[in-house]
């Protein structure tokens, strides 16, 4: 008997379902493709006369990006293009073409033909959008973009457009649409410190490791060791502008005071404050060292009949301290003027010269305190109208009040400082006040002591919350009674000789005071180390950058 010619029904059965399962995985991926296509379409809807041309391909775009060569840097041209600063880029410039520079500060790409590419200036930054569409951008221009290492500079012209969301990767609310780009100076691909990670506030450091993130802190030795990368966070941007505002406001209001602005040799012949912590050098065969102020040579201006003098310069003290607020090179702000009657007169100068300052940096520098306050988060200064004065007599009893015992006849350590700022602060509502009547032992030779008990100078120091930012006093300007100073604290007479014959010549009584820059800003921004405030610190370790 023949075999049936239909197969038995558990195979139909089985060829059935196997039908079946490969119309499904045929219609899967048939979906799968589908899909895949509709995406490719919808990415490149902008750029379908570019599809099917390859990245490698010579492209007909390609004047418009690329590295500018050394001969075009060169100054090669003046060609009067107007460039538009990323700071003033608003809804107003819709549809306008500008014209841009900055640093490639993140670059994203979203396909082989859509990238973003954020452009910072100065603090600004604005979101860059380069699409591949037929004769405005290539996919090739697209792929340079994105090749561009962060930090480098870039000129960028384009279209702007104001989207319909915020921004949040920029702080201008407005796009430019790229149709040309091109890399003036390109940075290494790798750098030692990420410019995101330098900028962010130790708050947001701990919350992160907290809730178990990996965040990188850059201490602060790398940060004075990249010191050109660190510079660029916007916390720094804000440090420096503010200290220029602090010198500048020193300067105008003096100059409106009747001050003359001087400079003061910076190579002397002997120690200018006494003591050892002097720089050393060989002058030409003669013993010679860095001045640790102008303070001699500002008096001899004084009698040299110009009344009322000021400087900002650099002060060199070769101690060896390796505190939050000691450099071996600061910038000094030193004034010295006549005096009348009373060495009150120079106190009324700081008095009225530092209220004016803080005035002017809590009104016209409030952008740059809020942006280092999102690092650095600080309580703003509290200051009277009238700046408080107490002898050193009454803090010393303060202090005693409150349990600590201090030398009246020695100086005030930082620790006995910092508690009599807190002191105060709770009983005057001040952080800014000035302490008078020093222990004269504690003061330098050109001191002038009190009338009323030798054991005390006409001198002051003045502090912000809680730390000492200026020394003044009233000059000894008798020349027998400064020599014997002079002795008395250990200096070579001889050494200053031309200083002390300056006041046989006839002196008028006169009195100043000095104050270094970077800690002004230190303190008045509540950052915790000097460090900080000074472009490229010199302490005991640190000599480069």
């Amino acid at each position: 008997m023949s075999e049936p010619k239909n197969p038995p029904v558990d195979s139909v059965t089985e060829d059935l379902q196997e039908g079946s399962q490969s119309k499904k995985a045929a219609k899967k991926e048939a979906a799968k493709l589908e899909k895949q296509r509709r995406r490719e379409q919808h990415a490149s809807s902008a750029s379908s006369a570019l599809a099917g041309v390859s990245l490698d391909a010579p492209d007909p775009l390609a004047a418009n990006y690329g590295d500018v060569p050394l001969e075009d840097l060169q100054s090669k041209a003046v060609t009067g293009r107007k460039w538009t600063e990323i700071g003033s880029l608003t809804e107003d410039l819709k549809d306008q073409s500008v014209l841009i520079r900055g640093r490639a500060h993140t670059i994203r790409a979203v396909s082989k033909k859509i990238a973003f590419l954020v452009v910072r200036e100065r603090g600004f930054t604005v979101q860059c959008v380069l699409t591949a569409a037929a004769d405005l951008v290539s996919g090739q221009m697209v792929k340079f973009a994105t090749s561009l290492s962060k930090e480098s500079f870039v000129d960028v012209e384009g279209i702007v457009s104001v989207p319909g969301v915020h921004i949040k990767s920029a702080s201008q609310q407005v796009e430019v649409q790229v149709r040309k780009l091109y890399c003036v100076g390109k940075a290494l691909p790798a750098l030692p410190i990420n410019i995101e990670d330098a900028g962010r506030s130790e708050i947001f450091i701990e919350k992160a490791l907290q809730a178990g993130e990996q965040v990188v802190r850059v201490n602060q030795d790398t940060r004075l060791n990249f010191r050109v990368l660190d510079l660029r966070t916007p916390a720094n941007q804000g440090i420096f502008r503010i200290q220029c505002q602090v010198e500048n406001v020193f300067r105008q209001f003096l100059l409106s005071e009747g001050f003359v602005g001087i400079h003061t040799p910076k190579l002397i012949a002997g120690s200018s404050e006494g003591g050892s912590a002097v720089f050393k050098l060989d002058y030409k065969g003669q013993p010679a060292c860095l001045a640790q102020s102008p303070q001699l040579h500002k008096q001899m201006a004084i009698c040299g009949d110009f009344g009322r003098v000021f400087e900002i310069g650099p002060v060199f003290r070769a101690e060896d301290s390796y505190t939050h607020r000691h450099l071996c090179e600061f910038t000094g702000l030193d004034a010295e003027m006549e005096i009348k009657e009373h060495y009150s007169e120079v106190m009324d100068i700081v008095d009225r010269l530092f209220v004016a300052m803080f005035d002017h940096l809590n009104e016209k520098c409030q952008k740059e305190l809020e942006t280092i306050g999102n690092q650095y988060p600080f309580e703003p200064l509290k200051y009277l109208r009238k700046t408080l004065r107490l002898t050193f007599q009454e803090g010393v009893q303060m202090l005693k009040d409150a349990g600590v015992e201090v030398d009246p006849l020695g100086d005030l350590n930082t620790e006995s400082e910092r508690k009599l700022g807190q002191l105060v602060a709770e009983k005057y509502g001040t952080e800014f006040y000035i302490l008078h009547r020093y222990p004269l032992a504690v003061r330098p030779f050109y001191t002038m002591p009190c009338f009323d008990d030798p054991a005390y100078s006409n001198s002051f120091d003045v502090f912000i919350r809680g730390e000492e930012i200026i020394s003044g006093a009233q000059r000894v300007h008798i020349p027998e009674f400064l020599a014997t100073r002079a002795e008395a604290c250990g200096i070579e007479v001889k050494t200053i000789s031309t200083y002390i014959d300056s006041f046989r010549y006839g002196a008028p009584p006169h009195g100043g005071f000095g104050v270094g820059l970077e800690r002004v800003v230190m303190l008045f921004c509540a950052l915790n180390n000097i460090r900080k405030t000074s472009l490229f610190p010199r302490d005991p370790l640190r000599i480069t950058p």
